[in-house]
């Protein structure tokens, strides 16, 4: 009995510190858009240039995602995110530092503390918790999205009162990353070493069609996020609409998705794929991104528009990364895959949107950039929706599970 109750203390432990983290793994980025005007008057950033300060993080994402695995194998897993979560929290620091290299140098380890978390999350997952992918990711991406449509809204009011402006209403962020530290530290005095399996499970599903499908489908949802939360408030803005506003208003969205996000894991349990409901959110999504290129003056309705179809493909990306596995190291590999292919495109999303905007002098140009990714990934969500990633040789990448384990019935 009291093995009993010391193992369910550790689990519940450790599912409080998966959410910390995860409350930790967007926040630090959605607070920028609402800001970003602030940011390049004050700095004389032009907005491609400005489109950087998402997209490096971005950048970053993408080019530590590959090493995440086999580092995870050599250190353990938790005290790999550990370690992270200190980089994110000294990247958060330095961007306190009112200057453009501080900035920038301060995006680029928030983006290699994010990267970590972003990989061993959904691995985590569904190597503590098997049966309980669907509703812990959606628990996950819940808080995720819950502490980042904050950000948005709270950004543009702290600015406007704290000393130091915009760079307090960023660097405030620090102190939910410390807590996220502390409550972590039991994991790493309890870490377990690494499994045999892990150390052989690290190789890539590069010649998977279907894991290409879900690196896709990851990365065209994430690009349209990224560069709402970049380019929203300002697009807003130059359509009268006032700056505190402008940064409800992407609250607004990222609330909306965070209560769509709620409902999808029961949908993850019942449905026998994901098909139709990716495809489906996704085509919410583009419904979003052409009311804001044809009737922008309803932005208030697109915005509700674009957290439905955003919270949605959100939980299903991250699900993906679980569902399609079949074990841990499989969604450790998938995950690595996914999303660092799946960033290098989102990373070119801001900065892309940025370029046309200068360039056309307008929205309509970089709105209709969104459009074909959002028709994109609508075409792909009905790959990424079924199936089981296998290893490049036919064989499942560690042992085979048990049903009770295997997707979509691990939802």
């Amino acid at each position: 009995m009291e093995n009993r109750s010391t193992r369910r203390s550790g689990q519940a432990l450790l599912v409080w510190g998966l959410l910390v983290v995860a409350a930790n793994l967007r926040a630090s980025l959605t607070g920028v858009g609402p800001l970003l005007d602030q940011v390049q008057g004050d700095l004389g950033l032009v907005p491609a240039v400005a489109g950087l300060l998402n997209a490096l993080p971005l950048l970053a994402f993408a080019a530590l995602s590959p090493l995440v695995p086999r580092l995870a194998a050599r250190w353990g897993p938790e005290r790999l995110l550990g370690g992270a979560l200190v980089v994110l929290t000294t990247g958060i620091a330095v961007r306190w530092v009112p200057t453009a290299s501080a900035l920038f140098a301060g995006s680029v380890l928030i983006g290699s503390g994010i990267a970590v978390g972003n990989v061993l999350l959904p691995s985590l997952i569904k190597r503590d918790f098997p049966t309980r992918v669907g509703l812990l990711t959606g628990a996950y991406a819940t808080v995720m999205g819950g502490v980042a449509a904050v950000a948005s809204g709270v950004a543009v009011p702290i600015g406007a009162v704290a000393p130091g402006g915009w760079s307090t209403a960023l660097g405030s962020w620090g102190l939910l990353a410390l807590v996220a530290v502390l409550l972590w530290l039991p994991q790493l005095r309890r870490a377990p070493q690494p499994a045999p399996q892990a150390k052989r499970g690290h190789r890539l599903p590069w010649g998977s069609g279907l894991a290409w499908a879900v690196t896709a489908f990851l990365g065209l949802q994430s690009l349209g996020f990224y560069v709402v939360v970049t380019w929203l408030p300002e697009l807003l803005q130059d359509n009268g609409v006032s700056a505190a506003r402008a940064g409800w208003l992407l609250f607004l969205l990222q609330a909306v998705a965070l209560l769509t996000s709620l409902a999808v894991p029961g949908a993850l349990r019942w449905a026998r794929d994901q098909r139709a409901l990716a495809a489906s959110c996704s085509a919410v999504l583009l419904l979003g991104y052409l009311g804001l290129l044809l009737a922008p003056g309803r932005a208030l309705w697109w915005s509700v528009v674009l957290g439905l179809g955003g919270g949605a493909c959100l939980v299903l990306a991250l699900a993906f990364l679980g569902l399609r596995a079949q074990d841990a190291t499989g969604a450790g590999a998938l995950s690595a895959m996914a999303q660092s292919i799946g960033y290098l495109l989102a990373a070119v999303g801001p900065v892309l949107f940025g370029l046309l905007h200068t360039v056309s002098s307008g929205w309509r140009a970089p709105l209709a950039l969104v459009c074909l990714a959002a028709a994109a990934q609508t075409v792909v969500a009905l790959v990424a929706g079924r199936g089981t990633v296998r290893s490049d040789d036919g064989r499942a990448p560690g042992r085979v599970p048990p049903a009770s384990e295997r997707a979509p019935s691990s939802g």
